[in-house]
């Protein structure tokens, strides 16, 4: 019964070609619209996870401030200073901690014999690679014996190596940060960045050898790497710091925690309040479709309704009835939508990449927005056509199934 069915819905259609025709190919841009929209915006999302992903999500940096709260007989405003053994506090009260290290930072001038600049000057231990995630594209990172031995070696930053030496090969190349001599044994692979942004004019020295340049007392910062919650790991650095310098851990101003994961969760609310918009406006256009095809169901049920009186006059029941227009409105629904979802796919090929950030950020292709169509995205297009399908063509097949059929026997 039911293949008959679809046999008589299939035969409607092809007799009424230009009117099923029309129809398909709304339903069709309608769920074209769907998945492109959820397709935006999971590259969206996935852009700006790249722009974090740089410098990897599982990273804090800690940074010393002033006190902004009085705590017992101690008054607000007192300088918060890190040294080396707020280092080796951190390593072993918080947990998760997997890579940790302290960093003196200044800017200095920094030269040889062609040109002359004033960098940012960032003295680490050797695992600041790895926390920092430098991969070097050059030479080689500094390591552990260049620390012991305080070695004057150098690793410059990408835009650092065009500026000072042009196309010159840079490994082994003598320059002098605050007049002291180093040589440079690796240059960075380019980060992104904003016009302004000097991430890419920095220099990386072992911190051992920073010391000849800059006073060792008192730390710029800490980085450090972690597994787990960041949240607990962040409160566990507040708690930690708060009790070595008495200060309250809710003190905002005392230190200052730069938390990657937390400041992506925060665009990731953001991204997620976009899909859903996205969805919304795609369903809303995926529903002017479905009312297309509501109403050229109603004409047909109209068209029809001496053919619909007769069948029912030779047995046919109301479910049979119901399940023949139903059954047209879905086959209608279902080849608009494998032809959509043909040509999101098509059309996401076709656009390729989106500018977004590489329109004001350098090296930033990798966080511009490509059209991901995801079978989770297909999976959502499709769930939403079929309701919209259903609801289109279930009004008609009723008012086709409800029909009397001696008022559709006389009908002209």
């Amino acid at each position: 019964m039911l293949r008959d069915i679809w046999k008589q819905a299939w035969e409607a259609m092809a007799y009424n070609r230009r009117r099923t025709v029309i129809t398909i190919c709304g339903m069709a841009w309608g769920i074209a619209t769907v998945v492109l929209l959820l397709a935006y915006g999971a590259g969206f999302s996935n852009a700006i996870q790249a722009i974090f992903a740089q410098w990897g999500t599982q990273m804090i940096g800690v940074f010393p401030g002033k006190t902004s709260e009085q705590m017992g007989g101690i008054k607000a405003g007192v300088p918060v200073h890190f040294t080396m053994s707020d280092v080796q506090l951190l390593h072993n009260t918080v947990p998760g901690v997997t890579y940790i290290s302290p960093q003196l930072s200044n800017t200095y001038k920094v030269s040889n014999a062609l040109h002359s600049f004033k960098w940012p000057v960032n003295g680490d231990e050797p695992n600041i690679n790895k926390i920092m995630n430098l991969p070097v594209t050059e030479g080689r990172f500094f390591n552990e014996k260049d620390n012991e031995q305080r070695a004057h070696v150098a690793v410059l930053a990408s835009q650092a190596k065009t500026l000072l030496m042009g196309g010159l090969y840079p490994i082994g190349a003598r320059i002098r940060i605050a007049g002291v001599p180093f040589k440079v044994i690796g240059v960075l692979k380019p980060k992104m960045a904003e016009a302004g942004n000097n991430v890419n004019r920095q220099v990386y020295v072992p911190i051992g050898v920073m010391s000849e340049i800059q006073d060792p007392k008192y730390l710029s910062g800490i980085w450090l790497r972690y597994r787990g919650n960041d949240m607990k790991v962040e409160q566990a650095i507040k708690n930690s710091l708060a009790a070595a310098h008495h200060f309250l851990p809710s003190d905002q101003n005392a230190i200052h925690v730069a938390n990657i994961r937390r400041q992506l969760h925060q665009f990731q609310i953001i991204t997620f309040a976009l899909q859903v918009l996205l969805l919304f406006i795609g369903a809303l256009t995926l529903g002017i479709a479905g009312i297309g095809l509501m109403n050229i169901m109603l004409v047909a049920v109209q068209q029809r309704t001496r053919e619909i009186g007769i069948e029912k006059a030779l047995g046919a029941r109301r479910r049979h009835i119901l399940l023949q227009f139903l059954a047209e409105a879905l086959v209608i629904t279902g080849v608009g939508g494998v032809l959509g979802i043909g040509l999101s796919y098509a059309v996401s090929v076709a656009v390729g990449r989106i500018t977004f950030y590489s329109a004001i950020a350098s090296n930033a292709h990798a966080a511009d927005i490509r059209l991901l169509i995801s079978p989770m995205i297909v999976l959502a297009a499709t769930v939403t056509l079929v309701v919209v399908g259903t609801v289109s063509g279930m009004i008609p097949a009723i008012k086709a199934a409800n029909l009397n059929p001696i008022e559709a026997l006389r009908y002209e």
